[in-house]
């Protein structure tokens, strides 16, 4: 999948979460490699992609593993989550 195909994903997934909740957007391992049939390499270019745009709107995002705090509650990002973002 060339960077075109990819920005399209993110362009249509992303319109669907924000709209969902505009605070807090949530990217699955499940949704990415089996949803949406990405092999790894791809996957990672679709992360850093999308990391980009939405740092570039003020999220704060994170990846699997990290802590980060929300709703008054600290978190971890799980090993089935790929990413999550906060604004």
């Amino acid at each position: 999948m060339d960077d075109k195909d990819i920005i399209k994903l993110i362009e249509s997934t992303l319109k669907i979460k924000m709209k969902n909740n505009p605070n807090y957007i949530r990217y699955s391992f499940y949704e990415l490699r089996v949803k949406y049939n990405l092999s790894e390499e791809d996957t990672d270019r679709f992360l850093f992609l999308i990391r980009t745009r939405l740092e570039n709107e003020n999220y704060k995002v994170y990846f699997t593993g990290a802590k980060f705090e929300y709703e008054d509650s600290n978190r971890t990002v799980q090993d089935n989550e790929l990413m999550i973002a906060i604004k």
